[in-house]
Order: C-alpha cells, then structure tokens, then sequence
C-alpha cells in the first residue's frame, strides 16, 4: 500500500490468537500468497505461509557481529525474533527476473517482451526497519523518471501486515537511524503480540476489510499497557549506538583515510553484506541461451558492488581493490545515497553485521574515522 492511502489515526482492537490463526485462511481465500517468518536450515526466513503452524513458535535468534544462532524461547511466542538474513526484497526485487526472450524462427529472431503474472502478496511479520526499507526502495525504483514496472506491481498489490518488534539484537541500530522498532507507517495492519493475542492498529482500507472477517474485540486498558511495555522492552534493549552527525561530510572528506586499508584486511568481498541488505539493489543484466541456441532470455539478477567485475568498463576494472569496494559501498549506503535519493540508504537493521563471515562492524568503521577527526 502506499503512505497515501493510510489512516493518519489508526484504529485499535484487540485479536484473539484463535481468530489470528483463521487470518491465514481468510487471505488464502481472497487471493493473497502469504508470505512470512518460518524455519528453514536453521534460520528464521521468509517464505510462503499456509497456516500458524507454519511461524516460528517459540523460537529467536541470537546475534552478534558474524554470529547467528536460533534459540529456543521459554514461551510459544509466534514473533520473538529478531530479523533473519532474508528481506521483502526478494519478493518485491526478485534475484532473477526475465526481461525479455527472442526465439529463432524461419522468419528470423522474435523478440517479446517477457510476461509474467504479479503475484499477490499478504507480507506477514515485517518490522518497522523493513518498513522503512520499502520506503528507501520506493524511492530508488518509483521515484524517479524511470519506474521499474516489476517492483511498482508487486509493490502495489502487496497487503502489509507488520509487527512492532518486542526484543532487539546486540546489532540493531534501528533508533539511531529513526526507523524503529515501533511500526509508525506504511502499512495496512500492524500487530503487537500479547500472550493472548494481538493488538492491532489498522491503517487503511484493505486491513479493515481483512478484520471484518475476524471476530475482534475492544482493546482492554490492560492490553494497551501491556503492549506499550512489550514494545518499550525492545528499546530498552537497543544498546547500539550510531552518531549520523554530519556523516556524509565525514565519509566524504576521508576518502584517503587509513581505516579504508585497515578494514580491507579484514573484509573478503564475499557480497553477503549487500546480499542481506533490505535496500541494496545492485543488479546485473545478462543474456542465457538454451542448448540449442535457438532460445535466449535477456535476465536481470541481483550483483554487488564487492563483485571484482561489477565495476568493469571500457577494458578494465574501476575498483580492483577490496579497499576501494568496501569504501565504494560504505560511502554510497551512508553518503552518496542521500544526493541520489534524499535519505540515507540504512535502515539500522544490523543484518550486515550479523551476517559478515568475520564480523565486520560498519558502525565501529564509521566510528574510527570520526575519532580520528576529534
């Protein structure tokens, strides 16, 4: 949905957890593929939901710079996590996509342009990080000149149901960036886990249609303080802190800083940061035939910047050091983003963090400089 067409005062009720578990049907049956947390090679990740049954129960994660770890939960929450490696945009900004296909004919090569049906997601359990990601991500593919069709239909079609978080990792920043963990906007429903149920803020029409299917009661005075408590205790568990203070100038002015050296013994270009990254985008355009090389599909699929070719033009390599890879992403995230779009391209969800092989740290990196400075 889109920030236009939400409620400035969401309304509150109160679901039952008995009523939240025939939400899953109620989607099914008007169309939706729901999409949400579940357990897979032990990660929680998105993937398709079929019932409750299918959400991590009484599961969370552990985290910690290059370490994630699920643990088991004194309790049968259904969201008690975290995030996990995988983000909306990979529903949203698919890893392959075709284009476009030609096919030899008697007549010579037919070019089409690739049709595909948009599916219809119901994303269940986005945080108000992800939230902001797909605002961040808005603005890359529909903000522009040139609007990226496949994003805009999916994006358009998509019913979000989000979850404020009520427990943080050692790696999110998500309130230095201001982009959490209370979902404030964009989103048709967002939930808050009660042990009992959930309460819920519905913001748009689609969400207030989903609700009159359920049965849902008034919110009690209790629930409400209740919910304020659960959705504090993931503040007050947010010790990581990121001074943005003039950041872009900082970067840009250190282009030729030691710590570009320093961390390029450290980092081994793997791509997982920009993998995991709910806002990177970076993408490559490549043709694949089949055996008989009558058939050829014209694919985009997801690259990275920390890729040794990404940056080859006109017969050689623009960046063939991983210094100047890592320097490249870290500047673009936290500095060249805002020319480009008018914010920041980090949401503070600490998945790169987490999910860095030795655990490199981009606020820790960002800090060094700034202290160089003092």
């Amino acid at each position: 949905m889109s920030e236009s067409e939400q409620s400035d005062n969401p309304q509150t009720c109160f679901l039952p957890l008995d009523e939240f578990a025939r939400l899953f049907d109620v989607l099914i049956s008007r169309g939706y593929e729901v999409i949400g947390p579940t357990i897979d090679q032990e990660a929680i990740v998105y993937g398709e939901l079929s019932s409750i049954d299918d959400l991590p129960r009484g599961w969370t994660d552990h985290q910690e710079p290059g370490k994630y770890r699920l643990v088991k939960r004194d309790d049968e929450a259904l969201f008690g996590y975290v995030v996990g490696p995988s983000s909306w945009k990979k529903q949203l900004f698919p890893p392959v996509v075709t284009l476009a296909t030609a096919d030899r004919t008697e007549a010579g090569w037919q070019f089409e342009e690739a049709e595909e049906e948009t599916p219809r997601y119901a994303f269940l359990g986005v945080r108000a990080c992800e939230l902001a990601a797909m605002k961040i991500q808005d603005r890359v593919f529909t903000g522009g000149p040139y609007v990226d069709s496949i994003y805009d239909q999916r994006r358009n079609q998509a019913l979000i149901i989000a979850v404020n978080c009520t427990q943080a990792a050692s790696t999110c920043f998500c309130t230095s960036m201001e982009t959490g963990p209370r979902c404030k906007a964009g989103f048709d429903l967002a939930l808050t886990e009660l042990p009992d149920g959930f309460l819920v803020e519905v913001a748009s029409a689609a969400g207030a249609e989903i609700l009159q299917e359920l049965k849902t009661l008034d919110v009690l005075p209790e629930q409400d303080s209740q919910a304020h408590a659960a959705r504090q205790q993931a503040v007050d568990q947010i010790e990581r802190r990121f001074d943005t203070t003039d950041l872009k100038d900082l970067l840009m002015s250190n282009l030729e800083h030691s710590q570009w050296d320093e961390v390029a013994e450290r980092c081994l270009s793997c791509t997982n940061c920009t993998m995991v990254c709910p806002t990177c985008f970076c993408s490559s355009v490549e043709e694949v035939s089949d055996l008989t090389g009558d058939h050829v599909e014209r694919q985009r699929e997801w690259d990275s910047c920390f890729n040794l070719d990404f940056s080859y033009m006109n017969g050689g390599l623009v960046r063939n050091s991983i210094r100047n890879r890592y320097r490249q992403w870290l500047t673009h995230k936290l500095a060249t983003w805002i020319d480009q779009f008018g914010t920041s391209g980090c949401v503070g969800c600490g998945r790169c963090i987490t999910w860095c092989p030795v655990g490199i740290d981009l606020t820790q990196e960002v800090d060094a400089i700034r202290e160089s400075q003092s």
